[in-house]
C-alpha cells in the first residue's frame, strides 16, 4: 500500500475540506485530531477503535509486523466546523474553466484552444497573472504572436479578472465513488 494514497477530510458537519495523505490521516487520527469514517456503516471510529476493524478483501491495508490494518479513505476533523474559501488554482485548467473554454477574441467555443498573454512576456507582460490571461483559439493565438491586441486588430470580449473565491470543496476534483457521499459538485 502506498501511504501517499488519497484520502477525504471532512469538518464536523461532514463537509468535504481537503485531501491529505493516507499517512497524514493516520498521524492526525493517533493525535486524535481526526477520526476516521468507515464508509460502509458511516460511522467514525477512533484510532484504537479504527485498528481493530477487520481488513476485508478490496480493502487498501497498511501491514506492521503484528497486523494490517485498514487505510482510511475518509476522515473527519470533528473539533473544526468552518468551511474555508480559497482561490481556484491559477493554471490552463482554471483559465479554461473561468473562460468556459471560450474564445475571448471570437467569442467561439474552443475546446483544444490556449492560454493567450494579453500583455506578452516579451513586452513585461505579467507571466501568470489571472487578469493577463484569457482563453484563445490555437490559430488566433498563433496570429497573435508576441504583439499586442492592437497591433493586430484583436479586442477582448471580456477583461480578464481573478475569479471569486469559492469554498474549499468545490476545488476537491477526485471522484473516488467511496467519497460520492460527501461531495457536492
Amino acid at each position: 500500500m502506498n501511504l501517499q494514497e488519497k484520502v477525504l477530510v471532512l469538518n464536523r458537519v461532514w463537509q468535504a475540506l481537503r485531501i491529505v495523505t493516507v499517512e497524514q490521516a493516520i498521524v492526525d487520527m493517533c493525535r486524535g485530531s481526526v477520526t476516521a469514517i468507515d464508509t460502509e456503516t458511516m460511522t467514525p471510529l477512533r484510532w484504537d477503535d479504527w485498528v481493530k476493524l477487520p481488513v476485508k478483501e478490496g480493502d487498501k491495508c497498511i501491514r506492521t509486523v503484528k497486523a494490517s490494518i485498514r487505510a482510511p479513505i475518509v476522515v473527519c476533523a470533528s473539533s473544526y466546523a468552518g468551511m474555508p474559501k480559497k482561490l481556484p488554482k491559477l493554471s490552463r485548467k482554471g483559465i479554461a474553466t473561468r473562460d468556459k473554454k471560450i474564445c475571448q477574441y471570437t467569442g467561439q467555443y474552443a475546446p483544444d484552444g490556449t492560454i493567450d498573454h494579453v500583455v506578452p512576456m516579451s513586452r513585461k507582460g505579467a507571466r501568470k497573472s489571472w487578469t493577463n490571461m484569457v482563453w484563445c483559439k490555437r490559430e488566433i493565438n498563433a496570429h497573435k504572436g508576441n504583439r499586442l491586441n492592437e497591433e493586430v486588430g484583436l479586442k477582448l470580449i471580456r477583461q480578464p479578472r481573478a475569479p471569486l473565491p469559492v469554498s474549499a470543496s468545490s476545488l476537491i476534483e477526485d471522484n473516488r465513488p467511496e467519497w460520492a457521499p460527501f461531495l457536492f459538485h
